[in-house]
């Protein structure tokens, strides 16, 4: 049975898309959720008077958030820490401020006690074949394993629960101050013992009933984890973070989010039942999809998520941020573009970087993009133009929910900004390492790898025979070939040797095969036509950058120059050869029914 064939009497929606509106302050009017579920994906995009700001995608189970008990494999003094075995592909990474104690201002015994400990080394603390109970701060990137720590927090809606702590804490993104001291009088109040805890911006205006509640829950979740690690043999997980669905739930739906609609059924009655449990009041703003057309296409989102791949990002005015995002760090580069502006040189430069500012702030939301970001600006003279920028740009990171901190600008116009990571970003998420690159983004070019292979039949001149055999990508054969086939002659003749070439079409740009050997026995193992005959080919566009030309491809790989016919480019059609030389042949195409094409 089709998802969409699925019966259920909960209410639906038919809304149109809204249109796009802000408030007079900036801040949208409408923030609205969507969820599509798929059998072997989620995808979550938020967006803000119709337009998309976040996007989260999961495939596969996540380990962020999950608890582990691992066993240390070794211990690194000179780095201060040590790789654990989670069971995982590879060993994660464990830090020694990751081991200790929290700083605290108390001066009991037993801080100064825990304060001694700070002071001891890792090896002091931990040991090769001990079992240790951490979390997973952050996720397996690239190379690198991940990071973790035992001291392990357990999020809820409203209060973050932290075992083994004694520390409280209200965001810091609750502003008002008597609203900061309730809650601290509140957490003071509920907070269990022998347990940190940390009030969420979403327990603003909470009441304590709704707070103890929440704090109750985790408590059993954590019984629940001490009850797993007694049971389990490490290396084994104890307990699971969340899915991205019900991460969204717990972190983002708030008050603030207008809507969530879901495009799945079951998963709607069950975040329904889960909001009704923890926060009833918004259980009226889920809603289910179920129209025949796909959510994210009724919304008009699936063209900026084909969008995420490309480096190149336009602005209204004309001007283009350029997106690189590395191991190191990523950098995102300002350009005026088709932007010439209206009054002054200063204005118009302004006028770039403040709209240049809004959409990085969202690429790096969109994106996710974490760790250390430099961000180029189109250079400014004005120090007053500088300031105005940097408080604008400031302004945009606030409604970004990641951690983040933003420099000065520089003398060179760059700002530097660093955002918390804890995993993939969006389009490592949804790509993987080019296998030609590998990872450098870019690839030799047909002539570099022509070259490669001129040079490398040079040194093997001293070998028996007068002839090579060589096999390589198609755009390959065609850079060795040239125009009119005075590329391949000129190469012959240099070498004093005969040439013949095959394109493969399993091998990369840049793969390639050479075979030294005699022309009689290349020529009956490869040289089996004659002219007039006639043939089967697969006509394709040339690679070079003048693709106007149609070359014809035998099956075994065997370059055939078309007379014409460009207009059966993706055809299979049968050719008349004019003539034919070790690496290429002439053809005429045959129409059937009128015979040649010329």
């Amino acid at each position: 049975m089709s998802r969409k064939s699925t019966t259920t009497t909960k209410k639906t929606t038919t809304r149109a898309p809204r249109r796009a509106s802000t408030s007079g302050s900036g801040k949208p009017k409408n923030i609205d959720i969507l969820v599509n579920c798929a059998s072997r994906e989620t995808r979550i995009a938020l967006l803000e008077d119709s337009k998309l700001m976040e996007y989260r995608v999961e495939r596969e189970e996540r380990v962020v958030g999950s608890i582990f008990k691992g066993i240390v494999q070794n211990v690194l003094p000179g780095m201060d820490a040590a790789f654990v075995d989670l069971g995982l592909e590879r060993n994660a990474f464990l830090y020694v401020a990751d081991i200790l104690p929290e700083e605290t201002h108390d001066t009991s015994p037993a801080s100064i006690r825990r304060s001694e400990l700070r002071r001891r080394k890792i090896k002091e603390l931990i040991k090769p074949g001990q079992e240790l109970m951490v979390q997973v701060t952050k996720g397996p990137r690239g190379t690198k394993g991940a990071r973790v720590t035992t001291r392990i927090s357990l999020p809820g809606r409203y209060v973050v629960l932290m075992p083994e702590g004694n520390h409280l804490g209200v965001s810091r993104k609750i502003e008002d101050r008597k609203e900061r001291e309730r809650l601290r009088r509140i957490g003071e109040k509920l907070m269990p013992e022998g347990f940190g805890l940390v009030m969420r911006t979403e327990c603003e205006g909470r009441t304590e009933a709704e707070l103890k509640a929440d704090i109750q829950f985790l408590q059993q979740l954590w019984s629940q984890v001490m009850e797993n690690a007694r049971r389990l043999r490490a290396p084994a997980v104890v307990h699971r973070d969340q899915t991205l669905l019900y991460r969204t739930i717990r972190d983002v739906f708030g008050d603030e989010i207008d809507r969530l609609v879901i495009d799945d059924p079951e998963e709607y009655e069950k975040v329904s039942m889960v909001a009704g449990m923890v926060a009833p009041k918004l259980k009226d703003k889920i809603e289910l999809y179920d129209q025949e057309e796909p959510i994210f296409d009724q919304y008009k989102i699936e063209k900026d998520l084909d969008s995420l791949l490309d480096p190149v990002v336009w602005l209204k005015n004309g001007a283009y941020l350029v997106i690189d995002q590395m191991e190191a760090l990523t950098a995102i580069d300002i350009n005026t573009g088709k932007q010439v502006g209206k009054t002054s040189l200063n204005e118009t430069i302004l006028k770039t970087n403040m709209e240049a500012a809004e959409e990085v702030g969202r690429q790096l939301r969109l994106r996710d993009m974490g760790g250390i970001i430099v961000i180029d600006f189109i250079d400014m003279e004005s120090a007053e133009d500088k300031k105005k920028l940097l408080a604008h740009f400031t302004k945009v990171l606030e409604k970004d929910r990641a951690r983040n901190r933003v420099g000065r600008i520089s003398s060179l116009g760059l700002v530097e900004i660093t955002r918390k990571r804890t995993g993939e970003s969006v389009t490592e998420a949804i790509t993987v390492e080019c296998p030609m690159c590998e990872g450098r983004g870019r690839v030799p070019s047909t002539d570099t790898v022509s070259l490669w292979i001129e040079r490398a039949m040079r040194r093997q001149l001293n070998e028996e025979g007068n002839a090579f055999f060589i096999q390589c990508h198609p755009a390959v054969v065609e850079s060795l070939i040239g125009p009119d086939g005075e590329a391949i002659e000129d190469l012959e003749h240099e070498l004093n040797r005969g040439v013949y070439l095959r394109a493969n079409y399993d091998f990369e740009i840049d793969e390639f095969e050479i075979e030294a050997g005699t022309m009689e026995s290349f020529d009956a193992k490869l040289m089996n036509f004659r002219r007039a005959q006639v043939l089967e080919c697969n006509v394709r566009s040339s690679h070079a950058m003048s693709g106007y030309k149609a070359i014809g491809w035998t099956d075994d790989g065997f370059y055939v120059e078309l007379i014409d016919g460009h207009d059966l480019v993706g055809q299979r059609v049968k050719v008349n050869l004019l003539d034919i030389r070790r690496a290429f042949a002439v053809a005429d195409v045959i129409i059937p029914g009128k015979g040649r094409l010329n």
